[in-house]
């Protein structure tokens, strides 16, 4: 990871490149937590109907479970394990969550089995949730509520059916009260964030105008972390942003 010297935004966050400084290819830690993780997403969302393990890994062990829609909760949902098998590389004087795991949100007519994974309209989230669950481990940084990750440099989007090209880390709005945190010990309590797609101008709104103004304005237009390839963009001078 590199951070260019006096490199802010607009809104005064600081911007880090990470072209430079990942690690090289390490051995997969084990997968520590996997069966509380399990039992938390059935306590809390609904039975784990399918578990998508990884043959190959690198650093951490990333596994993907998957919930599938109810007439309760009529989407799929999709939380990481293995992320918080390390401690993310929180600097010292950040109050932030040291151990994270990841999830998505999709429609239920979104086509999840092996077979429709090999097109990447329908794998891209997956794909996302398992970069960005190694992404603090293999750059020695952290993600946090409201960290914005470009899918490129420049970004570019991440199937040809959307113009979605970055993502904001944020709570999810679709999981019962208690999910988002989950308590290991005395030492280790690992928290739950959802990744919510957003397109270029999005992108570049929150950095300039920071992370209130973007979410005032998902709130105003419905816009959930529920993944819809099309939906609208919030951040387009029609919605008289700029």
């Amino acid at each position: 990871m590199s951070k260019e010297e006096n490199l802010v935004s607009m809104s005064g966050a600081p911007i880090f490149r990470y072209t430079d400084g990942e690690k090289e290819w390490e051995a997969p830690t084990g997968e520590e937590c996997i069966e509380e993780i399990s039992n938390h997403i059935e306590q809390y969302i609904g039975e784990v109907s399918m578990v998508f393990h990884e043959l190959i890994s690198d650093t951490v062990h990333i596994d993907v479970h998957h919930v599938k829609p109810t007439p309760e909760r009529p989407f799929h949902t999709l939380v990481t394990s293995g992320m918080s098998d390390l401690k993310m590389s929180v600097p010292e004087n950040v109050d932030s969550t040291h151990y994270m795991e990841l999830m998505v949100t999709l429609p239920e007519y979104w086509q999840i089995d092996d077979e429709s994974f090999k097109d990447e309209r329908w794998y891209w989230p997956v794909r996302q949730l398992k970069f960005l669950a190694r992404f603090p481990h293999k750059f020695d940084t952290w993600l946090a509520w409201g960290h914005t990750i470009p899918n490129g440099d420049p970004a570019e989007a991440y199937a040809d059916n959307t113009k979605l090209s970055g993502a904001i880390i944020l709570p999810s709005v679709n999981v019962p009260e208690g999910f988002s945190s989950l308590e290991i010990d005395n030492d280790k309590v690992i928290e739950f964030y959802s990744i919510v797609p957003l397109y270029d101008e999005e992108m570049k709104l929150k950095l300039n105008k920071g992370s209130d103004l973007l979410l005032d304005k998902f709130d105003k237009h419905g816009i959930s972390d529920i993944i819809v390839t099309d939906r609208k963009n919030v951040a387009k001078k029609r919605f008289g942003l700029f």
